[in-house]
């Protein structure tokens, strides 16, 4: 932004120093655009998610968010949640074959086939938010590439992450792109804020 005489003119004066070190701030920020969310099951990181969902409807979001099935009270499977209203099934304890975490059978098939449609790099998009970044899903590959040119991209990320878990998910957790949030029982109401701050940092401008 400055040439070598603007610098060392500004770093001279106060405010020019202020202006200066108020820059490499900025800079800082947005060297981290992608906002990664992780902790143990059942802490409250998709609940996170919907709160931080809410507090972006100034700007153009896309993403998904994960929904437990549950019948009886008894949780059968997961479904995606699109942020346009369409909602996908995930996975399910009823899938026979094919792959599987645990006792439920992922549906790769129409998961791959509803991130072939939903528009994570159309024109204008402000915001990607995926719940989440985890086992079932890192068993699609176009899924996995598909995070992967995200977080490459010149775009602000807030993802969940599964906690534990190698290759792809530890490729991603340790990026020096990367802002890692844990979050905790204790935590869970206030970095809702936090993320909401440092998320709008990188759509700021400098004037």
């Amino acid at each position: 932004m400055f040439g070598d005489y603007e610098k060392v003119f500004l770093e001279d004066s106060p405010r020019g120093a202020c202006l200066i070190g108020g820059l490499n701030v900025y800079n800082r920020l947005m060297e981290k655009r992608n906002l990664l969310i992780t902790g143990l099951p059942g802490t409250g990181k998709t609940t996170l998610v919907t709160r931080l969902i809410d507090r972006f409807r100034d700007l153009k979001v896309v993403g998904f968010y994960t929904a437990e099935i549950r019948t009886g009270g008894e949780r059968k499977g997961f479904d995606l949640v699109d942020l346009r209203g369409e909602r996908v099934l995930l996975s399910h304890v009823g899938i026979k074959g094919g792959k599987r975490i645990g006792k439920y059978g992922v549906d790769v098939v129409g998961f791959e086939r509803y991130l072939g449609t939903a528009p994570f790099f159309g024109s204008g998009t402000d915001l990607v938010i995926i719940d989440e970044i985890g086992k079932m899903e890192c068993l699609s590959g176009n899924f996995t590439n598909l995070v992967v040119n995200l977080l490459d991209a010149p775009i602000t990320v807030i993802a969940t992450i599964a906690l534990y878990g190698g290759g792809i998910m530890d490729r991603i957790r340790t990026r020096p792109d990367v802002r890692l949030y844990r979050v905790t029982q204790d935590n869970r109401d206030n970095l809702a804020d936090e993320i909401e701050k440092a998320a709008r940092a990188t759509f700021a401008r400098p004037s």
